[in-house]
């Protein structure tokens, strides 16, 4: 129990000291190797709670696809982070109404033990006795919460399609597919095979 705890001590320092140098750090590639670094860590305290399908998920997933795409487009791409600080301030308000609504939920729910300490009691176990970890998780996901799991499903796609609209951008000059004029090709412009004979040319 003592070694327990001091590996959910060490989990949860390093956690939460990534997670400041992710927002804290100028580089943005350093941003997203501390971002690496609290993956790795989450899974760790994930891993102390029993719940090790949601570790592997959080390192395969997340570390595996997530951080590393979003560290290969901030080294390849050229982005000018100065231009885009520059128009932050406009966002200011919106921002701090959804912190002040986020700082709000977070006191309610550590709160909640204070308020009303009978409410732990009402907690359902992580794992059912006789499922693993992942079977449970299974059958919560795809029979009490099957629908907000779909509706999740269909905002992450929203959210998607959204953003290559938004970073798709057409540049003058680059020759780009239209299949409307693909489809409304005639014989006569379109191109000739020619099935040439072996030491013979074309004909002028």
């Amino acid at each position: 129990m003592i070694l327990q705890a001091i590996f959910f001590y060490i989990f949860a320092f390093v956690t939460v000291a990534s997670s400041f140098m992710v927002i804290s750090s100028r580089n943005p590639v350093y941003s997203v190797l501390f971002l690496i670094l609290a993956f790795f860590n989450a899974a760790g305290l994930f891993l102390l709670l029993g719940a090790e399908f949601l570790a592997m998920i959080l390192v395969v997933v997340y570390v595996g696809a997530v951080a590393v795409l979003f560290l290969f487009v901030v080294m390849m791409l050229d982005v000018d982070f100065v231009e885009l600080r520059q128009g932050v301030l406009q966002y200011l308000p919106v921002g701090g109404a959804i912190g002040i609504i986020l700082l709000v939920e977070l006191v309610m729910v550590l709160g909640g033990a204070v308020i009303d300490p009978g409410a732990l009691a009402h907690v359902p176990t992580p794992t059912p006795s006789g499922l693993s970890n992942t079977q449970a998780l299974g059958e919560i996901l795809y029979t009490k919460y099957v629908y907000f799991f779909e509706a999740s499903g269909m905002v992450l796609l929203v959210a998607m399609i959204g953003a290559i609209v938004l970073t798709m951008r057409h540049k003058v000059g680059v020759k780009r597919q239209d299949i409307s004029v693909q489809v409304a090709r005639t014989p006569a412009t379109a191109m000739t095979v020619v099935q040439v004979k072996s030491g013979e040319g074309l004909a002028g």
